[in-house]
This record gives C-alpha cells, sequence and structure tokens, in this order.
C-alpha cells in the first residue's frame, strides 16, 4: 500500500488517501467493494443502492460487505427538505451504524445530528463545503473533516480552484480531501504536496468496469475533453456539471424563470427543489444506465485525464504506488 499517513487514512481506517465520491447513480456496490478492497474507501450512496441497484438498504450494506470486509462510507445528503425525507435518512444512518459503517460524507445542511449519532460510536463524518462560509457551519455542526469541493468537480461543483480553496479552509484545523479534477496518481501527489490530506475522485472510477454505468456514458467519458463540461441548472436548479451532449445544447442550461424565482423564496425553494430532485433522479437514471435517451451525462473536468476503462483497484495502485515511491 502507499505507506502515506493523512488525516483521512487515520479517520477512515484506509491505506490509501483516496475516496470513490459518492455518486447518483453510478456507485453501484460493486464499484465501492472494489475500490475499498483496493485499499481506498468505497462511498454507498443511499438512493443510488435502493432506487437504481434495487436493494433494501440493510440487505445492500450487507451484499457490499460480501464482496469486502474493508472501511466503507456513507453518504448523507442532510438538507431538510422534507420530513419525511429526514426520517427516512435518519433510518438509513441508523441501520449503517448498526451494520458497522463509521465514515460518513454529509451534503449540505448542517451535520450536527449525523456528527451526534457517528460519535456515539466512534464514527467520523466529512462534510461537503464550496466555500469557508459552509465550511464554518460544518466546523460548528461538529464536523471531523471537509470535502473540498472545487470548480473541477462533477456533480455540484464550487466556485473557487482548488488551491485558492484550500487556503480558504486550512486553518481551520481539519483534515481537507480535495474533490474535483484529478483523476491520476500524479494529481493526486500534486494535491498532498499542497496540503491537501486526500483525494476524491468520482468521474475517473464511472469509466471501470466494476460501475455499472451504460458503455455509451463511459465512451463519452474517455472521449471528452475538460471543455465538454458545462453547468446547467435543468437537473436540480443549481448548477451540474455534465457532459455537452446534444441533448443538453437543446435544452439549455439555464432553469426557466418561474422555476428561477420559486428557488429564491424562502417558501417555495424546498417545493422547486423537490419537484427537481425527483425529476433528475428518473432522468439521470434513465440515461446513465442506458435505458432510455443519452440525456444527462454527469461529469467532471478531470475527463480530460481519463482515456481508458481501467478496473478501480488498478486506480487504486496505481495511487499506492506513486506516494509510495515518493517518500
Amino acid at each position: 500500500m502507499s505507506g502515506v499517513e493523512t488525516g483521512l487514512t487515520r479517520d477512515a481506517g484506509i491505506d490509501v488517501p483516496l475516496i470513490c465520491g459518492p455518486m447518483y447513480p453510478c456507485s453501484n456496490p460493486e464499484l465501492v467493494a472494489a475500490v475499498s478492497g483496493a485499499g481506498g474507501l468505497g462511498v454507498v450512496q443511499p438512493v443510488t443502492l435502493t432506487y437504481v441497484c434495487g436493494y433494501g438498504f440493510r440487505d445492500g450494506l450487507r451484499h457490499i460487505r460480501s464482496l469486502t470486509d474493508r472501511p466503507i462510507g456513507m453518504n448523507c445528503l442532510i438538507e431538510a427538505s422534507s420530513n419525511a425525507y429526514r426520517q427516512r435518512m435518519e433510518r438509513w444512518l441508523d441501520i449503517a451504524l448498526d451494520e458497522g459503517v463509521r465514515f460518513f460524507v454529509t451534503s449540505l445542511g448542517k451535520p450536527d445530528w449525523v456528527v451526534e449519532r457517528a460519535e456515539a460510536v466512534g464514527g467520523v463524518v466529512y462534510h461537503d463545503v464550496t466555500e469557508r462560509r459552509w465550511a464554518l457551519k460544518a466546523v460548528d455542526g461538529g464536523a471531523h473533516g471537509l470535502i473540498a469541493v472545487n470548480r473541477r468537480a462533477g456533480g455540484h461543483p464550487g466556485p473557487r480552484d482548488p488551491r485558492p480553496l484550500l487556503d480558504e479552509l486550512a486553518d481551520l484545523g481539519l483534515p481537507v480531501v480535495c474533490a474535483g479534477g484529478i483523476a491520476t496518481a500524479q494529481g493526486v501527489a500534486q494535491a498532498l504536496s499542497a496540503g491537501y490530506a486526500g483525494v476524491q475522485m468520482g468521474t475517473r472510477f464511472i469509466a471501470t468496469p466494476e460501475c455499472h454505468a451504460s458503455d455509451a456514458y463511459k465512451r463519452a467519458i474517455i472521449e471528452a475533453d475538460a471543455s465538454d463540461v458545462v453547468w446547467t441548472e435543468r437537473l436540480t436548479g443549481v448548477p451540474v456539471a455534465v457532459l455537452n451532449t446534444p441533448f443538453v445544447q437543446s435544452a439549455g442550461t439555464r432553469a426557466g424563470p418561474l422555476a428561477r424565482w420559486m428557488l429564491r423564496g424562502r417558501r417555495t425553494k424546498h417545493w422547486m427543489r423537490s419537484l427537481y430532485a425527483l425529476r433528475s433522479l428518473r432522468g439521470l437514471k434513465r440515461s446513465s444506465i442506458g435505458a432510455g435517451r443519452d440525456d444527462y451525462w454527469q461529469a467532471g473536468k478531470s475527463v480530460a485525464e481519463i482515456d481508458a476503462i481501467v478496473p478501480a483497484a488498478d486506480i487504486v495502485a496505481g495511487v499506492a504506488a506513486r506516494l509510495e515511491a515518493l517518500r
């Protein structure tokens, strides 16, 4: 393994400071298990596990456990868009804790209630942030580390480049993981040299045999360059990084005027986000697994460094070898 110890490796109990970021709809159990089994950290995305892959949540975790006994993580999207959603996330969290998961990546909202439950059994929580003001809320909520999502990321990117974002967060006293724009072992080494405690990759792990994304989606990632990634508001109401397919070009990338007005309102924004979420869940599932039109394919700027489908374990092993060579 890499022989490199960082705040991330200590907190997660892993050998290589590399996270396979939670991805809807691409974080299927085989991918999660392959990354963890190789010494990195695979992170379960609950809606992918249940809605896309069709598992009961506990059964899905146990399936992953049948594939690897190495640590895995869980993603908790904690914005309270509804009481029903909050209750469902609490049930998933309690099941994960009961099944031995001890590392959690929280997104949106304040992570205090996840931290409280996790700390009770020795778990840790890293929170997604895109700038300092959200990091301060994470610190106030008791987070143990930060996932610094930069403007090169897939999914919901932030406004900052990787180095300025680290500069904003470095004095907060928590391990900071770089998320966005990295797909190679050299990129991981450079991030650690800059002061990051690890790297979270998403797009790189889509182009693997273990990921259940469609062959067309994987080919598109291999063939794309950084300039082929655009931000669209039409999936969730806030910018999402996707490949600039003909469908995206024809649909446009800005939310309509009514949607934009509703997203600004205190009383209407949660309703509108819920509507967007339901629509995007169906659309992303359909397009990513190849069951319908290839419309929205999420990807980050790291597509520029991806030119082949590579087994997930080989990606982790390549990072480990590079970091070992630098010791």
